[in-house]
């Protein structure tokens, strides 16, 4: 017959807190490559996403904030997500803008803290 050793748990923790330390510099190494990536406009980190419209995937809705810290940047951090997004779901970088980073500062869709931009990804 096998004998079955019970280990305290005293003999368990060791391994325990190595495998912890191992799980938390994982997770810390993920949010440092993110932060690598990350892009400033006009010298500010903007919080910028695109998403489609109506489920209709070409129709693209952008928002960026804090305008506040640059209008300029947030208009070139707009784009850039927009251009990204139209390149990863179409291969192109065309967009056919209804609300634009181009247009006059009066007109641009500021609501709060935030820019809103709207265009549709043309195909070449």
């Amino acid at each position: 017959m096998t004998k079955i050793l019970a280990r305290p748990l005293t003999d368990m923790r060791p391994a325990f807190l190595t495998g912890l330390l191992l799980v938390a510099a994982l997770l810390l190494t993920a949010c440092v490559e993110r932060r690598a990536d990350r892009i400033a406009f006009d010298g500010v980190f903007f919080r910028s996403t695109a998403k489609k419209v109506d489920k209709q995937r070409d129709q693209i809705e952008v928002t960026v904030s804090p305008v506040s810290a640059s209008l300029e940047g947030a208009r070139e951090a707009g784009r850039f997500e927009a251009i990204r997004y139209c390149i990863e779901n179409f291969g192109t970088s065309n967009i056919d803008w209804i609300n634009g980073p181009d247009a006059e500062d009066g007109t641009l869709n500021i609501s709060g803290d935030k820019l809103l931009l709207r265009g549709t990804c043309a195909p070449e």
